[in-house]
């Protein structure tokens, strides 16, 4: 069964303007809660150099605003941009010059709005208004028209270089034996998940699975010269220094789209020794001393026709969640409320995983 994620969904007139009331009620009740202004701001540590805080919901920016919490909290990021001094006369719908300036001004409380010209930005050139936004597709959009936008080659590299899963697909001839590596390259690891209790692991070890090309699924082989029953997996070449994991939970099936609500359990950290079974023979990935980290969750809430954005971020402090201009403590039993499960329909369940890799130190 083929699974795709989903796509945009619009909204009559009507709903717009009764989302955009929700928006509104939503934004009045975290203006209320929070200690401070309608933009919260909540300390984090020196270490990340950075504060977490509230952005406002407009037209329906959740998902933005979500990816932005995470953006923020890639430090790494915000590193290569400040390299890049573009010249005065640069589009201001440039998208990597906008994603900068938000990300500066997301840490400096005088700005009350640092993301709305990035919202504009994307407004006027990648997505719709007033629209429910796939968070993975999202986040692909952006990283690649900052990449395609900023003019330093190399800079467009490294940002590329923070994100890519190098992997290679292998299509192997069942006749003739002849293997066909073709190389590529993913912003996030794409993990379907099973009508039944998963765990991070087992959803890797399930991507990397070999699949059987029989009857209409044959493909031509080189050798061969005809189409041939194979069979295709995909290998792991190498991890990049972020990890971003996609839990596809949205799911088509004859052309009707819903939420898979099931449970995914993950941990704060994992060795690279996870990704062992689909590691490519040419693999540069695997070290003894390196592991990955999670530093930030992005969450979907709802149904696939009315959902909600919302992001958990760490710091040496604790985690933090964000819900738009809304910003708070939390704890990791909380984040862990997001693994989803048969009791959770509507609620909050994970989609996005970032996980930074760290080094251990090889005496100890």
């Amino acid at each position: 069964m083929l699974e795709t994620d989903v796509g945009r969904l619009a909204f009559t007139e009507e709903q717009r303007q009764a989302a955009q009331s929700l928006v509104d009620i939503q934004n009045e009740k975290n203006a209320a809660s929070s200690t401070t202004n309608p933009e919260s701001v909540v300390p984090t540590t020196s270490a990340l150099k950075q504060e977490v805080r509230g952005l406002i919901n407009y037209k329906l920016s959740c998902c933005v605003n979500a990816l932005l919490q995470s953006f923020s909290a890639t430090t790494e990021l915000l590193d290569i941009l400040n390299k890049w001094h573009p010249s005065d006369g640069i589009d201001k719908n440039n998208v990597p010059l906008q994603l900068k300036n938000t990300l500066e001004a997301m840490r400096d409380k005088s700005y009350p709005a640092p993301h709305k010209d990035f919202l504009n930005c994307l407004y006027r050139q990648a997505i719709q208004r007033f629209t429910q936004q796939d968070a993975d597709e999202i986040f692909h959009i952006i990283l690649s028209l900052s990449k395609k936008q900023i003019a330093d080659a190399a800079l467009a590299q490294e940002i590329s270089s923070l994100y890519e899963i190098k992997v290679e697909t292998q299509v192997g001839c069942l006749n003739c034996k002849f293997i066909q590596r073709m190389p590529n390259s993913l912003f996030s690891l794409p993990l379907a998940i099973c009508e039944r209790e998963n765990s991070l692991e087992s959803c890797i070890n399930s991507f990397f699975q070999p699949q059987m090309l029989t009857d209409s699924e044959v493909v031509y082989c080189d050798k061969c010269e005809k189409k041939q029953p194979s069979t295709y997996v995909v290998k792991l070449v190498s991890l990049p220094p972020i990890l971003c994991v996609h839990l596809k939970r949205f799911r088509n099936d004859e052309g009707f789209t819903r939420k898979l609500y099931d449970k995914v359990t993950f941990p704060e950290t994992f060795s690279t020794a996870i990704f062992a079974a689909g590691q490519s023979e040419n693999a540069d990935c695997l070290k003894a001393n390196e592991d990955y980290s999670l530093y930030a969750v992005v969450v979907h809430m709802g149904t696939i026709m009315s959902g909600h954005y919302t992001a958990f971020i760490s710091s040496n402090q604790g985690w933090y969640y964000a819900d738009d201009s809304c910003v708070q403590p939390s704890t990791w039993t909380d984040v862990q409320g997001t693994y989803g499960g048969y009791r959770q329909h509507y609620g909050e369940t994970a989609y996005l995983l970032l996980y930074r890799k760290n080094c251990r130190n090889s005496s100890g």
